[in-house]
């Protein structure tokens, strides 16, 4: 093999990996509702013709690359990091945790979705269960959904006391402060959509059968009260956005633009750098010529149906 054909494989092998990354980005994407006709009609008035595809792929590659590096300088330096993510239904929270997610270690950036309390965390200080998610040195943890839970739904829906809402909002600006005062980077994002596009998410995802599992009674019940939520967000946004810890708002009726928007602004809270790496060589294999590999029984292989 000369040396112009190692260089001609190495770019076919480079091509069939970014064809690959593609796929996977293309993936996610298909992840938007299959609509039925009219409602394709209805998304395709509101919502003028987006970021173009090859353009939102390309900044969202460069926006990952960058990603690493920061995951490189968190497992360097040991940095804390905790990032918040709240806003309405179907605002788009998940969809960006996705891509930022999408290529880092699961070991240093993890996501925390906690469940309705149970009995017993009912009994605890309401902060209990969450901080048992924060980060060691060297993680990143992103919350998808957090302690805000009693400012907006807890609140809204009658699950908290007065009492308990006037205490929430009395303490969190100072539990912040101990966070952020203890070493952690705390970053906050409301995610915000119109009533009418979130009226619009909603009918996509009932007629999508892969998303209805999306909507649950109490997500059905943030359509009715549309105003009671606009109210709790307005007095949360007021009461807890202190300097420590602020809040920032992602405008979201643009899924595309909010992700790139929003991982952009991430990556500009944080002070990274570059951190040394070593050099990466593959180590050569130990050949025994006397090892054969032992034949398996076929009925241990999974069936090759595609």
């Amino acid at each position: 093999m000369t040396k112009s054909d190692k260089h001609l494989n190495g770019k076919d092998w480079l091509e069939a990996e970014l064809a690959d990354t593609l796929d996977e980005d293309y993936e996610l994407e298909l992840s938007e509702p299959a609509l039925s006709l009219e409602i394709a009609k209805i998304y395709k008035t509101v919502h003028p013709t987006s970021i173009e595809r090859h353009e939102y792929f390309r900044q969202l590659l460069t926006l990952q690359s960058e990603l690493i590096k920061l995951q490189s300088w968190v497992s360097h330096t040991k940095t804390k990091i905790v990032v918040i993510f709240e806003g309405r239904d179907s605002a788009g929270k998940g969809g960006v945790i996705k891509r930022i997610t999408q290529r880092l270690n699961p070991r240093i950036c993890r996501v925390a979705a906690l469940p309705a309390p149970t009995e017993r965390e009912r009994t605890q200080w309401y902060f209990q269960r969450y901080v048992s998610h924060l980060p060691a040195g060297g993680e990143i943890v992103l919350f998808d959904r957090s302690w805000y839970n009693r400012a907006g739904v807890e609140r809204v829906m009658g699950f908290a006391t007065a009492d308990q809402i006037d205490q929430f909002f009395h303490d969190t600006p100072e539990f912040e402060r101990m966070l952020v005062r203890s070493g952690i980077i705390l970053i906050k994002y409301w995610f915000s959509i119109t009533d009418e596009e979130q009226q619009l998410r909603f009918m996509m995802r009932i007629h999508d059968p892969m998303k209805q599992w999306k909507l649950s009674p109490m997500d059905l019940q943030s359509r009715v009260r549309w105003e009671d939520y606009t109210k709790a967000k307005e007095e949360m946004l007021a009461r807890t956005n202190i300097p420590e810890a602020p809040w920032f708002l992602v405008e979201a009726n643009d899924k595309k633009r909010a992700r790139l928007n929003c991982i952009d602004h991430l990556l500009q809270q944080i002070p990274y750098t570059e951190v040394p790496h070593d050099e990466i060589t593959l180590p050569d294999r130990v050949f025994n010529p006397n090892y054969e590999r032992q034949v398996l029984p076929t009925a241990l292989y999974v069936p090759s149906k595609y």
